[in-house]
């Protein structure tokens, strides 16, 4: 009985060590993550602030940071393997909808249609995207770093309030300016009769992307509401499975 205890002890501190080692690459990773996003959207926002004071216009601006937005906004579909397996505990779905909106923003209206690249609406989107991305993926790495300072962890849970709405509607304007240039040129649409068999119109497909925002919109904006409860407040917020 004793040596069938001591295997059984030995095999749970085993187990324990493996569990402590992969938390401790998985917070490893995420740090390192989340300094190296942190840095990507700091380095847009002086590109952005000296393009500006360069030029004295937005217009270019996209143009002249595409690249780097790109392959940020590309880099953060990581975060939604990070939900899939478990690293973080967060809704694959909620990240999933967040993380594709943007990357359809970036690679197919905004990359694809030149013509509205120079329009007020991109700005404001940009503009908040990156105040949001910087304040974020600053609060992941303090907090992961267990010196959280107060005010970052305020403005996390503070300007969203303000910000989410406006990119919003510089997404939805931006999407809206599009329409004209999509319906003329036909770009990614598919017409019958073809090989494939198969129609696709583009500029429905664009409108309907918008009309999502009504149901989506509330849903995430609340999410994150209770999160600031829940985090500024310490209430314990009971959510139904995604």
């Amino acid at each position: 009985m004793a040596s069938g205890e001591e295997d059984g002890s030995v095999e749970e501190k085993e187990n324990n060590n493996k569990k402590r080692t992969k938390s401790a690459l998985a917070t490893a990773w995420l740090t390192f993550y989340n300094i190296a996003m942190t840095a990507g959207w700091l380095v847009l926002a002086v590109a952005m602030v000296r393009f500006y004071l360069q030029k004295g216009t937005h217009k270019g601006l996209y143009r002249s940071i595409a690249r780097t937005l790109k392959f940020f906004q590309t880099f953060a579909l990581l975060e939604v393997g990070h939900c899939a397996i478990g690293m973080v505990r967060t809704s694959v779905i909620v990240t999933g909808v967040q993380v594709c909106s943007r990357l359809f923003m970036v690679w197919f209206v905004t990359s694809s249609i030149r013509q509205v690249q120079n329009a007020e609406s991109v700005l404001l989107f940009l503009v908040v995207w990156t105040l949001t991305e910087i304040t974020r993926y600053s609060y992941y790495t303090f907090n992961l770093l267990n010196h959280l300072p107060y005010f970052i962890k305020w403005a996390r849970y503070n300007l969203f309030i303000v910000l989410y709405p406006l990119g919003v509607v510089g997404e939805l304007m931006t999407i809206y300016g599009a329409l004209p240039f999509v319906r003329k040129s036909g770009m990614f649409s598919m017409r019958l009769p073809n090989k494939y068999n198969v129609s696709f119109d583009y500029y429905i497909f664009l409108i309907l992307v918008m009309l999502s925002y009504i149901p989506l919109f509330p849903q995430l904006f609340l999410h994150m509401l209770r999160q600031r409860r829940r985090v500024l407040h310490g209430e314990v917020i009971v959510e139904k499975d995604d």
